[in-house]
């Protein structure tokens, strides 16, 4: 989650640039279906809703009606990523007129979702530490690609009109990246109370928290299983010295760099932690297919740099399947709570400019 979709965009283009490697045509889309590509099978009537600037990590309503989601479009007068929200019948129109701005327009925001009733959602920003953008980060000490950890981001909820009603996180630090349980009674949260980057969860009003993880390295990125029993989230481990040494070392810059990232899993407390995926590169964005037993992804395991695509996995780590056959970036896939569409943020049909949309897909098995 946490907004770093455009940094992960010009990783890729700098690597490409770099090698002196000409960015591939994607294979042409069907007639039928003109935004989706031949090979992706388990996707029908793809359509896009948002047109222009970066638009990603779109999240259902309960209802699979409504969508949240972030955006920074100059044609909306947002400076840096806002909060907006649409319904996908009233809203979605060909030039994505009519959208709802939630968050006031002051700091960065990043990472909204749904509370159950879909009449409010929660979301983190940095507005009151700054009510200007912060700065985004050059590249790492050492030149490397790094997502910023900004420490003024805290946790909110507001109405869908606007209205703040409660902040939850009052820790000093960065707290951000909440998601809540479909069944509707805790959220979890990556927070740097601990020194680390590390999941908990609380309840829907801030309460109960509960530490998630422990071991060294970035926790982000989770959400529930389908029961709300299991989360899954994407994680750094850094293991020789060296690597601890570059880890912490950009951390206390508040950075930290995303690419060397693995999917883990593991019940709702903390308890079983595993390692789900072993295939090097970035994987990230996982989101659990509403049979429980399965995780779409985005990664670029394939090439390490560019692009990202979506993938599906077994939680057992058997099954892995390509979804989504972009040329450039597929990520933030999420089902629909009645299981039948994903949402998706893409670069499919920017006409070769950077910008990310937001896609809905029809799920076919």
């Amino acid at each position: 989650m946490h907004n770093h979709f455009t940094g992960f965009m010009f990783f890729g283009l700098a690597l490409i640039t770099a090698c002196g490697t000409p960015v591939a045509e994607a294979p042409a889309p069907s007639d039928a279906d003109t935004l989706r590509y031949d090979a992706e099978a388990h996707l029908r009537n793809v359509r896009q809703l948002t047109f222009g600037g970066d638009n990603a990590e779109a999240y259902w309503s309960f209802d699979s009606e409504k969508l949240v989601f972030q955006a920074n479009n100059p044609a909306w007068g947002t400076g840096c990523d806002q909060i907006f929200w649409m319904d996908l019948e009233a809203d979605a129109t060909e030039k994505a007129e009519g959208l709802n701005q939630i968050s006031n327009g002051q700091g960065r925001t990043t990472c909204a979702y749904f509370l159950p009733g879909d009449t409010t959602v929660v979301f983190a920003s940095t507005h009151l530490a700054d009510t200007l953008c912060p700065e985004v980060p050059p590249r790492g000490p050492k030149g490397e690609y790094v997502w910023p950890i900004y420490e003024g981001y805290d946790v909110f909820t507001y109405d869908l009109n606007g209205n703040p009603i409660a902040q939850l996180t009052f820790e000093p630090g960065y707290d951000a990246e909440a998601t809540v349980s479909p069944t509707g009674d805790r959220m979890v949260f990556t927070s740097t109370r601990s020194g680390d980057l590390e999941l908990y969860t609380c309840t829907l009003d801030g309460s109960d928290v509960v530490q998630v993880t422990s071991e060294l390295g970035y926790d982000g990125g989770a959400f529930f299983s389908p029961d709300g029993s299991q989360l899954i989230w994407r994680a750094s481990r850094p293991k020789t010295d060296e690597e601890v040494a570059h880890y912490t070392e950009l951390l206390a810059e508040g950075l930290v760099e995303p690419t060397a990232m693995e999917l883990f899993i593991a019940n709702a407390d903390g308890t079983d932690a595993r390692q789900l995926t072993d295939l090097g590169g970035a994987n990230w964005a996982p989101y659990f297919h509403p049979d429980g037993d399965r995780v779409l992804f985005s990664s670029n395991h394939k090439t390490a740099a560019f692009p990202f695509n979506i993938f599906m996995i077994n939680t057992d780590g058997t099954g892995l399947t390509q979804v989504t056959f972009d040329n450039a970036f597929d990520s933030f896939p999420m089902f629909s709570p009645d299981g039948k569409r994903i949402a998706f943020s893409s670069n499919r049909n920017n006409g070769r400019t950077r910008n990310t949309n937001v896609f809905v897909a029809d799920w076919v098995e």
